[in-house]
Parts: structure tokens; C-alpha cells; sequence
């Protein structure tokens, strides 16, 4: 979306002088104020935005509490202890900060799922699906980290569950996988090295995300916003300007966002976390359920899904690096789902399989069905989903696109917005 020449003006001598050395003021102007909009977006264009709060959120108060955690083994589970009973609102620092995380990859998965329905990977704006998949990836190396940070039982046993992942590689190149592991640990085991390798990591990379996030935004300026007819902006009435358009709608849902997310924190802070994790770390008493956190468990159910460990492995990582692929897997030349009546109906089977993945993925490793009298073990039912979730991408997405006769696109954005018929 070409945004023009510039259309600020400076109004006092102090912008003009400012102008002419440092033109924050203009950049601000042209890239945020008067930036050309889609009149249509709705309010699943707004997670963007609160992704962005809440990323400022988890920043500062991780700040807050690298002031006063002890990244040693032994003092670790006292130092979080000490933040929740003696440092002032220390609770309610850490709880912010322990939900935040929670609240980050609910919105960053309608974020996803968002741009998967209206086709917001599609060209041009591959880079900007690819680096919004980097961030995810980041978002998830963050998130582990964190939780190993508190040294409760769940914390030292998920450090020493997907840190042994590397040990699959053994079976491929014996010995290898065993020497990363020990080269991560920094031992033989998890333990004091471990903890303060994923402290320094987990302090570093929230940055490494800002910065990324940085070059999202500068991805997204270039072709402009997608919208949910997925149609091109053609003249200057498809757009507004983003303020104050958008700076009121989005700061509304903001404000709707945060009463929920200080809902959680003041009413059900632990409504998202394992109990075992108020016990201190004992390598030798091992939980009787190991499982990560919720935003994982999708994946978590894809690992188990395999009975071979290495295979596990791999589709673990392939069902994150899949998403990479999207912009050229999907061979559709109508972005938006609402004009693609067959695909539609698979986006939200896909909806329903993740879902499912994730319920399979917080039950124990043996859990069955009981469906009259016959018991159905999970596991076949994540291999199922498994299945469905690899075959969305790689088979789905290219062949409905091929085949499928698409609904007819309006000729602009604003036809459909002032036409007289409500818009779907």
C-alpha cells in the first residue's frame, strides 16, 4: 500500500528545528497517525496491538523481578518465595508476569488463526508471515525458559523432559545428541549451570522479540494491512487514517482485554498453573504426570502421538517449522476464507484439531476412552489429529486450492462497506 509523500507540517519553530535534525515527529506522523488503513477491519485486528501491550507488560515486570531472583539451584525456589511474601506488591508483580504469559499466546494464537482464515501470508506479505513465525518461535523458547525459572518440581522436570529431546539424536549419530544435552545442562544433569543458562537466556531474549517485533511492523507498513474481504486497496475511499479510527477501536478492545487479564490475576492466578510447582525441585521424587504448560500442549500431544522418540521429535519441530511453508503451500489466488465456501469448512476442522490436540496433550501418556464398555486408548486419537493437523498443510491447503471455485470479490473495500446489503 503506497502511502504517498509525507503530510506533516511542522507548527512551532522547536518541530521545525526538530524536523530538520531528527524527523521523529514526521516518522510517527506517516507511519502511525495518518497511515492509510482498510476501513474493514474488525476486532480480530486488534490482537496485534494488545501483543504488543502485553509485551511491554511481561519487559518491565521481568525486570522487576531479575532485582530480586537468585538464579541458583539452591536458593531459586526461596528467592520466588521471598518475591511473593516480602518485596512490595511482589505478588502482584509475579502473578502479572506468570499469567502474562498465558494472556501473550492466547491472543498470539487468534493472532494466528486470524491470519490463517483471511489469507494474511499470502503475496505480499510473505515476510511478514515468516517473521511473525520467528516471533512465535521466540515466544516459545521465552516461555520455557521462564518456567524452569521458579525450580518447582514441574520446573526442573520440563527442563529435564525437552532437554533430553536432543538425546533422540543418538539413534542417527551415536553420541551426539547425548553431548548437546550435556553441553546445554553444562553437567551431567540439570542442575546450578542449567538455571543460570536459562536465566541469562530467558532475560535476553524478550529483547531479541522487540526487536523482532520491530521488523514485523516495518514488514507490515510495506504492503499495508490485509483485511477481511482480502482485496487490494484500489482507491484512496478504502482506507481512513489510523488515528483516530483505529487508535479508539483498538484502544477499546485493549481496555476490554486488560479487565479480563486482571480478572485472572486478581480472582485466579493459578487457575493456569500445576500444582506440583509449589514444591521445591527433588531430582529423585518424579511427578506422576509431567506435561508443559497449556499453550504447549497441542504440541506436547504430536510428540506422544509417535511411539519412536526421534520420530516424535521430528514432528514436533515439523509441525512449528510447517508454518513457515504456508504462503506457498496454499495455491488458492482468493486470500480471504469468506469467499472460499470449501476451504472454510476445513480452517475450522483445523480449529477443532488443535483443540483436540491440546486436550489429549494434558492427559496422562496412558488415558483411554471408555465408549460402551470398550476402552479407546488417546493415543490413537492424537495420531488421528496428528494426521489431520500435517495433512491440512501439506495436502489440504494445495489441492482445495487447485480445485476449489471461489465466491465472486468485490470490486473494493468501500462498495462492500456502504453498500446497502450487510456485509457477511
Amino acid at each position: 500500500m503506497a502511502h504517498g509523500p509525507s503530510t506533516y507540517t511542522p507548527k512551532t519553530g522547536f518541530e521545525r528545528w526538530l524536523d530538520t535534525r531528527l524527523p521523529i515527529i514526521r516518522f510517527v506522523n506517516d507511519t502511525i497517525i495518518t497511515f492509510p488503513t482498510p476501513r474493514n477491519l474488525n476486532i480480530w485486528y486488534t490482537f496485534g496491538g494488545i501483543l504488543a501491550f502485553i509485551l511491554g507488560i511481561q519487559i518491565v515486570t521481568g525486570i522487576v523481578l531479575a532485582m530480586h531472583y537468585v538464579a541458583n539451584a539452591g536458593l531459586a525456589f526461596n528467592s520466588v518465595e521471598h518475591i511473593m511474601r516480602d518485596v512490595n506488591y511482589g505478588w502482584l508483580i509475579r502473578y502479572v508476569h506468570m499469567n502474562g504469559a498465558s494472556m501473550m499466546f492466547l491472543a498470539v494464537y487468534i493472532h494466528i488463526f486470524r491470519g490463517l482464515y483471511y489469507g494474511s501470508y499470502k503475496a505480499p506479505r510473505e515476510i511478514l508471515w515468516i517473521l511473525g513465525v520467528i516471533i512465535y518461535l521466540l515466544m516459545m523458547a521465552t516461555a520455557f525458559l521462564g518456567y524452569t525459572l521458579p525450580w518447582g518440581q514441574m520446573s526442573f522436570w520440563g527442563a529435564t523432559v525437552i532437554t533430553n529431546f536432543f538425546t533422540s539424536i543418538d539413534s542417527l549419530i551415536p553420541h551426539l545428541g547425548t553431548a548437546i544435552t550435556e553441553w546445554l545442562w553444562g553437567g551431567f544433569a540439570v542442575g546450578d549451570a542449567t538455571l543460570n543458562r536459562f536465566f541469562s537466556l530467558h532475560y535476553l531474549l524478550p529483547f531479541v522479540i522487540a526487536g523482532v517485533v520491530v521488523l514485523h511492523i516495518w514488514a507490515l507498513h510495506v504492503p499495508g494491512n490485509n483485511n477481511p474481504l482480502g482485496i487490494d486497496v484500489k482507491t484512496p475511499q478504502d482506507t481512513v487514517p489510523f488515528h483516530p479510527y483505529y487508535t479508539v477501536k483498538d484502544g477499546f478492545f485493549l481496555a476490554l482485554f486488560v479487565l479480563f487479564f486482571c480478572a485472572v490475576v486478581f480472582y485466579a492466578p493459578n487457575m493456569l498453573g500445576d500444582p506440583d510447582n509449589y514444591t521445591p525441585a527433588n531430582p529423585l521424587v518424579t511427578p506422576a504426570h509431567i506435561k508443559p504448560e497449556w499453550y504447549y500442549l497441542p504440541f506436547y500431544a504430536i510428540l506422544r502421538s509417535l511411539p519412536n522418540k526421534l520420530l516424535g521429535v521430528i514432528a514436533l519441530f515439523g509441525s512449528i517449522g510447517t508454518l513457515f511453508f504456508v504462503p506457498w503451500l496454499d495455491t488458492s489466488r482468493v486470500r480471504s476464507s469468506r469467499f472460499r465456501p470449501v476451504y472454510r469448512q476445513f480452517f475450522w476442522i483445523l480449529v477443532v484439531d488443535c483443540i483436540v490436540l491440546g486436550y489429549i496433550g494434558a492427559q496422562p501418556a496412558d488415558a483411554v476412552w471408555h465408549l460402551g464398555g470398550t476402552e479407546f486408548p488417546l493415543v490413537w486419537l492424537g495420531r488421528l489429529c496428528t494426521l489431520y493437523y500435517f495433512a491440512h498443510f501439506w495436502v489440504v491447503m494445495p489441492i482445495v486450492g487447485w480445485i476449489e471455485t471461489p465466491r465472486p470479490l468485490p470490486d473494493s473495500i468501500a462498495k462492500r462497506v456502504l453498500a446497502t446489503t450487510p456485509a457477511e
